[in-house]
């Protein structure tokens, strides 16, 4: 296709218009919405795999919109009543698909690149992590609009209709959330389901768990394989001429289906995979963070060594010796694992999410005495949390609410409940105190027993 025609079909086709909607639509979502992609460490401006994957999520509702529009725009020669006179001209019909195909899919990646750059930017600004991983990711997601562009073009050329397009972009809006809840039974130890191979026919990401994991290699491969079928079903559709060949048309796309669900993973652990680079620590002497955090460390650093030096003089010997981020990927439902040396947090949590100075120091110090046996993925507020504040103040000598727990009637309302452990414990001599504190903290970093109970004087391990 040359320049003359590919403005020629710009300027008098409804092409730029896909652009314009799709870009329009997918930036609402992104900036009005408050959702996960916005204000956690996997933001979707926040790190380049978490863009990736953000922007691919977006496939939920802009791969039916790109085959609703292909099938608009493909219903344009028959709108027309011109579809014979086509024929007779001495242009291959194959040229023809091309052009009228090209232009647009061509406005529907150059919108969903704009949405990437749009992310890029802001990435760029609010990370030192950089790397080309993510780069398979969003290709897939480019490769995805083509094919549902192309395949709604060829399917309204096969069923020229003015119910085909709707009935079409509802089909597979139909189709992406059927997938989406297509899951089996969960591993071990993860009271709740994981997605089998089929989910990986939607071109839609579900979600994005954090920024330790990425999409494996072949899964890329896979969904390269199915959407290669798509758009060459939806091609040989634009060209077909006969009944005949339309049935023909079809085989690609179930050949594709067919050969992706042999690459695609079964195993929902080689779906999403741990990032290696990303999960590697960087340090500054006993504090460490991951890459995709290493600009927060210059500010946790200061906070996590005086939490190391106020554990140690209550603890002595049982203190622990470092703070590391808990890089730990495990399934949802999944029972935390916590160390004694070491004192594992994550960004995401609600008391480091917006703490700064003393209470990050807070926050690493109820880490550190009880981690929390939440299972991954659960948001929970009770013993856990009742247990963490009395065993700040004992460390710290006075009894404060948790940074991040809530409203200042919810923080009261807590330090009350509270309240009548924390004096029971303090008016027992020091080493009852000790002693009550270390069965506390050993209940907690096993997920064995409760540790506000045991805190209480119930029974221990």
């Amino acid at each position: 296709m040359n320049v003359r025609v590919l403005r020629t079909e710009l300027k008098r086709s409804l092409a730029p218009w896909a652009g314009v909607v799709a870009l329009a639509s997918a930036s609402a979502l992104l900036y009005l919405i408050s959702e996960p992609w916005s204000d956690t460490t996997t933001a979707w401006t926040g790190q380049w795999t978490s863009m990736a994957l953000w922007t691919r999520t977006l496939l939920f509702y802009l791969w039916p919109l790109a085959i609703g529009l292909g099938a608009l725009r493909g219903l344009r020669d028959h709108r027309s009543k011109i579809s014979d006179l086509l024929t007779s001209t001495p242009r291959p019909p194959w040229h023809r698909a091309a052009t009228s195909a090209g232009t647009t899919a061509f406005t529907l990646v150059a919108a969903f690149v704009s949405l990437i750059l749009a992310g890029a930017v802001q990435v760029v600004a609010h990370t030192g992590y950089t790397h080309l991983g993510w780069l398979p990711i969003s290709l897939v997601g480019v490769l995805a609009l083509v094919a549902g562009a192309v395949l709604g073009m060829g399917a309204a050329r096969a069923l020229p209709s003015v119910l085909t397009p709707p009935a079409l972009a509802m089909g597979a809006f139909v189709f992406t959330a059927f997938l989406a809840r297509t899951e089996t039974a969960a591993g071990p130890g993860a009271p709740g389901a994981e997605p089998n191979r089929l989910v990986l026919l939607s071109p839609a990401v579900e979600e994005v768990p954090n920024t330790f994991v990425t999409l494996s290699a072949s899964v890329h491969l896979g969904q390269t394989i199915w959407m290669l079928g798509v758009v060459s079903t939806g091609f040989a559709l634009l060209v077909a001429a006969t009944p005949r060949t339309r049935l023909f048309a079809l085989a690609p796309v179930l050949a594709g289906a067919a050969l992706a669900l042999l690459v695609l993973p079964s195993d929902p652990r080689r779906m999403f995979v741990v990032d290696e680079a990303a999960a590697k620590q960087v340090c500054d002497g006993s504090v460490c963070v991951s890459r995709t955090q290493q600009a927060r460390l210059a500010g946790l650093t200061g906070p996590g060594k005086e939490a190391l030096r106020l554990l140690h003089g209550a603890l002595g010997g049982r203190a622990p010796e470092t703070v590391r981020e808990n890089t730990a990927v495990l399934p949802d439902g999944a029972t935390p694992r916590w160390s004694r040396t070491t004192v594992l947090f994550d960004f995401d949590d609600d008391m480091f999410a917006a703490a700064k100075g003393e209470e990050v120091t807070r926050a690493l110090i109820a880490q550190g005495m009880v981690p929390g046996c939440s299972p991954v993925g659960w948001s929970t507020f009770g013993g856990d949390q009742f247990a963490q504040t009395v065993a700040v103040g004992w460390v710290l000598g006075d009894l404060e609410p948790l940074p991040g727990s809530g409203s200042a009637a919810f923080d009261r309302a807590v330090v009350a409940r509270v309240r009548p452990v924390w004096d029971e414990l303090m008016a027992l001599p020091r080493a009852q105190q000790l002693a009550r504190i270390n069965a506390m903290r050993a209940a907690a970093l096993s997920c064995e027993g409760d540790a506000f109970e045991v805190l209480k004087g119930g029974p221990s391990l």
